[in-house]
């Protein structure tokens, strides 16, 4: 299920959800009735504005809570004006069938870098970093004779399409070449972050090549 969002209020003049536990409100302005059109069997509505707001406190929060606020946002500017996008009430349960589907999405995703932060070293993962809308993963393995960082692009389209990357190589001799090999056999899709850093593992750290 996408249902991601909350109803706070309903009433002539707006409506208000919440979204991604209370972290993300959407506020929706009513406007006249439309003629002979109805809307769960009463007269339908105009509506004159979809605002959102952000109430994450960005200090407070994990790197990972901002990385999925701006990733949701990134989403949400995306789309333009919604106004045009959800001109009347008809037009509101696609409109948060949609957020619900990118909110879901990057829930999951921060769900995954809080699992790598905390069982990291499972996978010869030495530290997870974000910063904006990039993900550093530092890995070393002694077995492996190897240190390299992996850096992966996310944004609002995750987990649908395989992440840029790039490959810094610190020790041995595991760079780009070998990373992409290892990543084209990892379909994107569902925890595909979780995935992509097992499949490295597995293939990479676990002895000399």
């Amino acid at each position: 299920s996408f249902t991601e969002w909350e109803l706070m209020e309903w009433s002539e003049q707006q409506a208000i959800f919440n979204f991604l536990y209370d972290t993300v409100t959407l506020t929706v302005v009513f406007g006249p009735p439309v003629d002979n059109e109805f809307f769960a069997a009463h007269p339908s509505r105009s509506i004159m504005s979809l605002d959102f707001e952000s109430f994450l406190d960005e200090e407070q929060a994990p790197p990972s809570s901002c990385l999925v606020q701006k990733l949701i946002f990134q989403f949400i500017e995306s789309q333009g004006c919604w106004q045009k996008k959800c001109p009347k009430l008809c037009y509101l349960p696609q409109a948060l069938f949609d957020i619900s589907l990118v909110v879901n999405r990057c829930r999951i995703l921060g769900d995954e870098l809080e699992f790598l932060q905390r069982w990291g070293a499972k996978f010869q993962l030495l530290e997870t970093d974000i910063k904006d809308t990039e993900v550093k993963l530092l890995f070393s393995s002694s077995v492996a004779f190897a240190k390299f960082e992996l850096t992966l692009a996310v944004s609002h389209d995750y987990p649908s399409a395989v992440l840029p990357f790039r490959v810094q190589t610190h020790i041995g001799d595991i760079g780009e070449k070998e990373i992409a090999a290892v990543l084209s056999r990892v379909p994107a899709g569902h925890h595909y972050l979780q995935r992509a850093v097992t499949s490295i593992h597995q293939n990479l750290l676990q002895g000399p090549r």
